[in-house]
């Protein structure tokens, strides 16, 4: 019996008579730790000054964050329906192939790889870099070339361990899963202490409305809804989870859940340390918080954040590889990124070619301006998602759905996003149409696309060459079994 289980073990790492392909390798565990380490990252420990700032009141902040955990929910169930019909990986872009037609998933792929994920991830390691070697320059500030070095290096090293193992990879992510909780806990613990001993000061008129700027409300959502980004990843690795119709929604609910409730009880135990002012005035609030709190110990929360940051970052990396992988098995960008490592079983074009850019804009410094350039175009991509999930369910209503949620839930989602991008637009119309230009320059790209073969023979004949010999480089080959 043994050795048949050894036997089995052996042929699940190997793959069936050695074929290659991505394996089924993202357990219920992986999939949740994949989820809540990449909703938690730096979001937490510094957007509360944003919801505050732009809600106007403790009472109503709290709210805000409430609601932004409920409308993350709805969108993640949508997106579990969809996912659960369609099991393609891939996430916006498949769906929105799937039910809107190659030109909105094209220009999803472009706005992805060209604006969003690069400035994203640039960020991420920016906050880590940041977070990780501050505590050794303080009091002073950690001079930017050092924090640039941290980050590249940090990033390095996430897509070389993608590259070299799925598990590996998905069992670091566990681990960071891990300590961002621990990280919220020492945030959590000493805040509801301080409330059990009476506290409660700062939640004295906590919907006082002598500073509430209801056209200002919007702009605290924004803010909140970011720190909930990435609950949609699960969505990119469909095809590597183990049983995806039934883990997929548990996933989604039990991460969403998880996470919203942290959220809010870190933001009580703001409050019960720090007054509002306080919160404003401060640049990192967890910081802030632990110098009142953990006192000597303060140096811990610097250093959990940027491992959080370093999660997210994993996260991240591991899921959006699978967009651009699908995007090239579909023909939509070269077929060298739909292949896979003979050896590795992973994605390693897909992987490798996220650096470039992403080196780029760290050298480039503070990228949370450029951030608002892609706030449209995701907002109103994931609109379309929504939309489309909805398009479906009337155009197949006989297709099986081992997960279907309520009309109104994906009808709800589709109007946040259309509304915030909305917002986007008349609050920052020059970022937004930037964003919206970038997004927009796939067009000519997509052409191309489309109308390969009327490009001249010479051209293409010297692009098969190139291909050949990246793929012999880097021992690649396209996936022998269809996974979904």
């Amino acid at each position: 019996m043994g050795t048949c289980k050894a036997g089995a073990e052996k042929e699940d790492a190997t793959g069936k008579d050695g074929a290659v392909y991505l394996r089924k390798k993202i357990t219920l565990l992986r999939a949740v730790s994949l989820v809540i380490g990449s909703i938690i990252g730096s979001g937490i420990f510094i957007s509360p000054k944003g919801v505050l700032k732009n809600s106007g009141n403790v009472g109503l902040s709290l709210v805000v964050w409430v609601a932004c955990g409920v409308l993350s929910m709805f969108g993640a169930l949508s997106y579990a329906d969809i996912g659960t019909a369609i099991k393609k990986s891939g996430g916006h872009y498949i769906y929105l192939l799937e039910t809107l037609g190659p030109l909105p998933a094209f220009l999803r792929l472009w706005a992805e790889f060209v604006m969003i994920r690069p400035a994203n991830i640039a960020v991420g390691s920016l906050a880590f870099g940041r977070y990780l070697i501050e505590p050794v320059f303080a009091p002073c500030h950690a001079p930017d070339p050092a924090v640039k070095l941290l980050s590249a290096i940090g990033i390095i090293f996430i897509i070389a361990l993608n590259c070299w193992s799925v598990s590996w990879s998905a069992n670091l992510q566990t681990t960071f899963m891990v300590l961002k909780l621990v990280a919220i806990g020492l945030v959590i613990v000493p805040g509801m202490i301080a409330l059990a001993n009476g506290r409660t000061e700062n939640f004295q008129n906590a919907f006082d409305t002598s500073s509430l700027a209801l056209d200002k409300l919007p702009l605290a959502f924004y803010s909140g809804m970011f720190a909930f980004g990435g609950w949609f990843y699960i969505n990119f690795v469909t095809e590597e989870m183990i049983n995806p119709e039934r883990n997929i929604p548990i996933t989604v609910i039990v991460s969403l859940t998880v996470v919203t409730v942290c959220y809010l009880l870190a933001n009580v135990s703001y409050f019960a340390v720090l007054t509002a002012d306080e919160v404003l005035a401060s640049e990192a609030v967890a910081v802030s918080f632990a110098d009142q709190t953990l006192r000597q110990f303060s140096s811990v929360i610097p250093v959990l954040v940027a491992l959080s940051c370093f999660g997210a970052l994993n996260g991240g990396i591991f899921a959006s590889s699978r967009m651009l992988f699908v995007a090239a098995r579909e023909g939509q960008w070269p077929f060298l990124f739909s292949m896979i490592h003979i050896r590795r079983q992973t994605p390693l074009p897909a992987l490798i070619l996220m650096m470039p850019l992403v080196f780029l804009m760290i050298a480039m410094g503070d990228l949370y301006g450029l951030l608002n350039f892609y706030s449209f175009s995701r907002w109103i991509f994931m609109g379309l998602v929504t939309l489309g999930l909805i398009i479906h369910q009337r155009r197949y209503p006989h297709l099986p759905r081992p997960f279907k949620v309520p009309i109104i839930i994906p009808l709800v989602f589709t109007t946040l996003c259309l509304f915030i991008a909305g917002m986007s637009l008349y609050s920052d119309p020059l970022n937004t149409g930037i964003g919206c230009a970038i997004t927009l320059s796939g067009l000519p790209v997509y052409y191309l696309t489309l109308h390969k073969s009327r490009l001249p023979q010479r051209w293409r004949d010297n692009f098969n060459f190139l291909t050949t010999k990246l793929q012999v480089l880097m021992e690649v080959i396209p996936q022998e079994v269809q996974t979904y």
